[in-house]
C-alpha cells in the first residue's frame, strides 16, 4: 500500500479508534514508540513513482561500523525536517537510507574480533576472512539505522541500500572499467598517506591533523674534505668547516637521507657549495644540493632531504635526481635498508637513535617543539608518507564540468561562502589514490599475468580472453595463471556513485525509479567532505548521467561543546544521543539541535538546548490541555473577534516568514519563528486573550476557531516535532474521529492567508501596554488578581477604545479611561508617544519618579544623538535604501516626541 495515493486521493473509511484522555504531563517515550510503529505499519514513509512531484533525499550513508553521534543527530534531523515538510506539501517524498561498508574501519573491527578469538588475519584465506566480515556486518551493521528510528527519521526503509551489496558492488566495478578504458585510471608509484596500523593507503580526508608536543633534534653531519674555502675565510665561518647542523623531528629517518639542501643565496653556507656530508651512525656520503625551496630564516637554514618519507622531499628528489631509499616496512618498523635497528618500531627507533647520536657526539641539542601531525581517522595511527604502487584516477577532466555546475548555479551550495572553497579545491585538484591494501571492499578488477602484464576485466573468464590476445607468447596460458589484484577500491569510490546506484541507475539506466527520482533535490552533509564526497558525486553524475545528482547542498556545521571544542570520545565531551532522547524525548532533542545550528556554521551545543526543547513540548501539551478543558455555552456570544482576527493575521505573517526561511534553507530561523509563534503569540497572548474566567464556559465560535488554529499549529510543528504533533492530532474530543490515514504526517500544510498589518501593529502596542502594567504589578508587589485602573492620554491615532476589552482582560483592568490631561500622583509609562497612568492607593514618590524620568530622558537624548549622526552622514544617506532612511526618520520623530513628553512630566513634577 502506498501512503501517497491513500492519503491524497482516498480517505479510508476505517475510523482511527483512539479514545484519548490526555495525561497531566507529556510522556515522550510511549508516544514515540506508538506513532513510529503506526507510521511504519501504514507505510507513510513508503514512496513509489506516481503522478506527483517527487522530492528526494539520499542519506549520506553512515559507516556500517557506526553508532549514533551528535553529528548524525544534527544531519538527520535536518533531513527529516525537509522530507516531512515536502510530504506535507503534497510531494512524493522519498528519503533513501543506507550504510557505507567503510573498508578501513570495518576491517579493523573484524581483525580485532578475530584476535579475541585467537585468529590472525594472515592465517586466513581471503574468502575465509570475508565470511567473518559479512558475519560481523550482519550482526552489527544495522545498529545506526535502528538508532535513527529513535530520532524519528522517516526514511523509506524498504529502500535501504548497502555499498557492498551485489548490485552496488557491480556498479563500482563497471565504473572502474569504464574509467580505465577512457584513460582516466592508471597504476603508478606515488607518495601516499600510509596507515602503518591498517597497512593501507588512506585518502586525504581520512587524515586528521593534530597539534602534538614533539622534540626537535639538532644533528651534526660531518663535512667531507672540510678545508676552508676563500669565501669562508673572508666571512669567518670556521665553526661550520667540519660539521653541519640539521634540525629534525624525525631522527629515525636519517638513514634514508639522500641529500642536504641549502638556499643558494645563503651566505652562511657558500663554503658548502659542491660539498658532500656523511650521515651520522652509518657514514653514507650524500651531496649538498642548492634550491631556493629552503627558507633561510627557518631553523638552521639547512634541510635534510628524505625522498621516500616526505612528499616535499620526494618532489625535491625528483627535481635533483636523488636516490629514493625506503627504510620502513608497511607496519612502521625499520627494514634492512636502514642498516641499524632493523625490525624496531619507528618510534622506539627514534628514542634509540637519539641515544646513539648523543653517545657518538652527533647530537648538538634537543628542543621542545609543537607541530601538526597527521593521524589515521580510522585507526588513530600516525600517518607515514610512503612511496607506494597504487591505482589512481585522473581528476582534471572530470573536475571542470563539476565546477561549472556550481559556478553557474545549477547546484547551490548553502551557505554560499563555501563556493570559493569548492572552486579552490576543484581548480587545484590532484589525482585520486583509489586503491586500498585491504580485503573488505570491492576488489580491483585487474588481473596479472605471470610476466607482470595486466588486463582489466569484470571476471576471470573475461580477463583470460583479454590476456590471450595480449601477446603471441601466451599459448600455454590458463585462466588459473591469472592473479587478481589483492587491493580493494577506496570506499569513496563506491559512495561517489550513491545518488545513482541507490536507484539501480547502473544496472538499469532507464528504470522507473532513476527516471523519476533523479536528480535528487537536497543533500545534507558536512563541509569537510565537500570535495571528497560531494564534488565526486557531481563528477559521477555528469560522467554517467550527463546531469547533476542534486540541486542543493546544505552544509551543516561541526557540533562543538560550549567551550568550542569539537565533540569526541577522547575528550569525553560528547553526550550519548540516545541518552538525550531518553531524558528529553526525541522532539525535545530535535528542537535543541536545531535551535543552535545555523547552516554552515559550527554549533555550540549545550544540553540546556534539549531541555528547552523538552519544555517547549510541555508548553504545547499544557496549552492543549487548557483548550480541551473549556466547556461551551451555546448561548454565549463571541466577544473575542478582535483577538481571533489578530491571531489569524499573526499566524499568516509567521507562516510567510517560515516559508521564506525554508526557501533560504535557514532551518534554525524557521524553527525559531515557529517557536515564537507558538510559545509567545499563541500560548502567552492569544489564549490569555480568549480564555474564559476560571470555571466559566466559552462561546462556541471562539472554541471552534481556536481548535482550527491549534490544528494548523500542529501542522507547522510536525516537521520539527513529529511525535507530539501526531499524538495531539488524534484527540477525538477536540478534533473528532479521524480515519486511519488522516494523520498529521501527511496533512497538508496551511497556505498563506491575508495579513492585517494595521491590526498587527496595534496589537503590538497593546502587548507593550499590558507588559508595562504587569511590570508595575511586579515592582509594587500587586497580586495579578487585584483589579487596577488605567488611563491613557493618546497622542497617536491608535483607537484604544477598540482594544479596551483585550487590554482590560489581559492586564486585569476594571476601569479604562481616555483622558486629555496628565494624572498627577499616578504611576506612568509611555508606549510609542502615548502616555498611560495607573493610579495606586500609595502616594507617589516624586523623587523616585523624577529619577526615573531623568534616566529615560538621558537614554532618549543619547538615542536621538545616534540617529542624527547617522542621518547627518553623507555616505549613509547616499548609499542607504529609501526604506532604511525612512525608518531612521521615524525613529527620530518618535524619540523627539518622547523627549517632549518627558520634559513636560519633569516640569509638572518640578524636578
Amino acid at each position: 500500500m502506498v501512503y501517497g495515493q491513500k492519503t491524497m486521493n482516498h480517505k479510508s473509511k476505517t475510523l482511527f479508534l483512539h479514545p484519548m484522555s490526555i495525561s497531566k504531563t507529556y510522556e515522550p517515550k510511549a508516544t514515540e514508540e506508538k506513532w513510529y510503529s503506526y507510521w511504519l505499519k501504514h507505510e507513510f514513509f513508503r514512496s513509489v513513482p506516481d503522478e506527483r512531484e517527487p522530492y528526494t533525499i539520499v542519506i549520506p550513508p553512515p559507516n556500517v561500523t557506526g553508532v549514533l553521534h551528535m553529528g548524525h543527530m544534527l544531519n538527520n534531523t535536518i533531513q527529516d525536517v525537509l522530507i516531512r515538510r515536502a510530504r506535507m506539501k503534497g510531494k512524493n517524498a522519498c528519503w533513501v537510507p543506507g550504510t557505507d561498508h567503510a573498508s578501513i574501519a570495518t576491517e579493523a573491527k573484524v581483525v580485532a574480533m578475530l584476535k579475541e578469538k585467537g585468529i590472525s588475519k594472515k592465517d586466513l584465506t581471503r574468502p575465509e576472512f570475508m565470511a567473518y566480515a559479512w558475519e560481523w556486518k550482519e550482526k552489527y551493521g544495522g545498529i545506526i539505522l535502528e538508532q535513527l528510528k529513535k530520532l524519528g527519521a522517516s526514511c523509506d526503509w524498504e529502500r535501504t541500500r548497502f555499498t557492498m551489496e551485489d548490485e552496488l558492488s557491480e556498479a563500482v566495478i563497471d565504473t572502474f572499467i569504464h574509467l580505465y578504458k577512457k584513460g582516466l585510471i592508471y597504476r603508478g608509484v606515488r607518495m601516499v598517506n600510509w596507515d602503518p596500523l591498517g597497512k593501507t593507503a588512506v585518502s586525504d580526508e581520512e587524515v586528521i591533523r593534530k597539534e602534538v608536543n614533539q622534540k626537535l633534534y639538532y644533528i651534526r653531519y660531518k663535512i667531507v674534505n672540510s678545508e676552508l674555502s676563500e669565501v669562508s675565510k673572508i666571512t669567518h665561518h670556521s665553526p661550520l668547516t667540519t660539521h653541519l647542523t640539521i634540525a629534525t623531528t624525525r631522527p629515525e629517518t636519517i638513514m634514508a637521507d639522500a641529500a642536504i639542501c641549502i638556499n643558494p643565496n645563503d651566505e652562511r653556507y657558500f663554503h658548502l657549495h659542491g660539498k658532500t656530508v656523511l650521515i651520522p651512525l652509518i657514514n653514507r656520503e650524500i651531496p649538498v644540493i642548492l634550491d631556493e625551496y629552503v627558507t633561510m630564516d627557518f631553523g638552521t637554514g639547512c634541510l635534510k632531504v628524505t625522498p621516500a618519507h616526505d612528499l616535499n622531499d620526494y618532489e625535491l628528489g625528483q627535481k635533483h635526481n636523488l636516490l629514493v631509499i625506503d627504510i620502513l616496512n608497511d607496519d612502521g618498523t625499520l627494514n634492512e635498508k636502514a642498516q641499524i635497528l632493523v625490525g624496531e618500531d619507528r618510534f622506539i627507533a627514534r628514542k634509540k637513535i637519539a641515544v646513539l647520536l648523543e653517545t657518538d657526539g652527533y647530537l648538538e641539542k634537543v628542543d621542545e617543539y609543537k607541530s601538526q601531525i597527521g593521524f589515521s581517522e580510522r585507526t588513530d595511527a600516525v600517518i607515514e608518507p610512503k612511496l607506494s604502487m597504487q591505482w589512481f584516477c585522473r581528476m582534471d577532466e572530470m573536475a571542470k564540468p563539476a565546477l561549472d555546475y556550481v559556478l553557474k548555479g545549477d547546484i547551490k551550495l548553502i551557505p554560499e561562502k563555501f563556493t570559493n572553497t569548492y572552486r579552490n579545491w576543484m581548480e587545484n585538484v590532484r589525482d585520486w589514490c583509489i586503491s586500498r591494501q585491504l580485503w573488505w571492499g570491492q576488489q580491483i578488477p585487474a588481473w596479472y599475468l605471470p610476466n607482470g602484464q595486466f588486463v582489466i576485466a569484470k571476471t576471470r573468464e573475461e580477463a583470460f580472453e583479454l590476456a590471450k590476445n595480449l601477446t603471441t607468447h601466451n599459448s600455454q596460458l590458463t585462466s588459473e595463471d591469472l592473479t587478481q589484484d589483492e587491493d580493494v577500491l577506496d570506499t569513496w569510490f563506491s559512495s561517489w556513485l550513491w545518488p545513482i546506484s541507490v536507484f539501480d541507475g547502473f544496472k538499469d539506466p532507464n528504470n522507473a525509479d532513476i527516471n523519476y527520482y533523479y536528480p535528487t533535490n537536497d543533500l545534507v552533509t558536512a563541509p569537510e567532505i565537500l570535495f571528497f564526497w560531494v564534488a565526486r558525486m557531481i563528477m559521477a553524475g555528469h560522467e554517467f548521467r550527463g546531469e547533476i545528482p542534486f540541486k542543493n547542498v546544505y552544509l551543516t556545521g561541526i557540533v562543538r561543546d560550549k567551550l568550542g571544542r569539537k565533540m569526541s570520545k577522547s575528550l569525553g565531551n560528547s553526550p550519548d544521543p540516545l541518552g538525550l532522547i531518553e531524558k528529553y524525548g526525541a522532539d525535545g532533542v530535535r528542537v535543541g539541535m536545531l535551535l543552535c545550528s545555523p547552516a554552515g556554521n559550527d554549533l555550540m551545543f549545550d544540553e540546556s538546548y534539549c531541555e528547552q526543547g523538552s519544555k517547549f513540548a510541555n508548553k504545547i501539551w499544557n496549552a492543549f490541555r487548557l483548550v480541551k478543558g473549556w466547556e461551551v455555552d451555546e448561548s454565549l456570544e463571541n466577544n473575542n473577534g478582535l483577538a481571533i482576527e489578530w491571531f489569524e493575521s499573526r499566524f499568516n505573517q509567521a507562516l510567510a516568514e517560515i516559508e521564506d526561511y525554508f526557501a533560504q534553507y535557514r532551518i534554525s530561523d524557521a524553527l525559531m519563528a515557529t517557536y515564537k509563534l507558538v510559545w509567545d503569540d499563541f500560548c502567552a497572548w492569544y489564549l490569555e486573550m480568549v480564555k474564559p474566567e476560571y470555571q466559566q464556559p466559552i462561546d462556541r465560535e471562539t472554541l471552534s476557531r481556536t481548535i482550527i488554529f491549534f490544528e494548523n499549529i500542529l501542522k507547522i510543528l510536525h516537521p520539527f516535532m513529529p511525535f507530539i504533533s501526531e499524538e495531539l492530532w488524534h484527540d477525538e474530543e477536540l478534533f473528532g474521529g479521524r480515519s486511519a490515514y488522516d494523520c498529521c504526517i501527511v496533512a497538508q500544510l496551511p497556505s498563506n492567508g491575508k495579513i492585517n498589518t494595521q491590526l498587527l501593529s496595534d496589537i503590538e502596542i497593546v502587548k507593550q501596554i499590558v507588559t508595562q502594567i504587569r511590570n508595575i504589578r511586579n515592582q509594587k508587589q500587586i497580586a495579578p488578581k487585584e483589579k487596577l485602573a488605567l488611563s491613557v492620554k493618546a497622542n497617536s491615532v491608535v483607537p484604544y477604545e477598540v482594544y479596551e476589552d483585550i487590554i482590560c482582560k489581559s492586564a486585569n483592568i476594571n476601569h479604562f479611561n481616555i483622558v486629555n490631561d496628565k494624572i498627577v500622583g499616578a504611576m506612568s509609562f509611555m508606549v510609542s508617544t502615548d502616555e498611560f497612568y495607573v493610579p495606586l492607593d500609595e502616594t507617589l514618590d516624586p523623587v523616585a519618579e523624577c529619577a526615573k524620568l531623568k534616566k529615560d530622558q538621558e537614554y532618549y537624548i543619547g538615542f536621538l544623538r545616534s540617529v542624527n549622526s547617522k542621518l547627518g552622514n553623507e555616505r549613509f544617506m547616499s548609499n542607504a535604501k529609501p526604506e532604511i532612511i525612512e525608518g531612521e526618520l521615524r525613529k527620530k520623530a518618535d524619540a523627539e516626541a518622547k523627549l517632549k513628553i518627558i520634559e513636560e512630566n519633569l516640569e509638572t513634577l518640578a524636578c
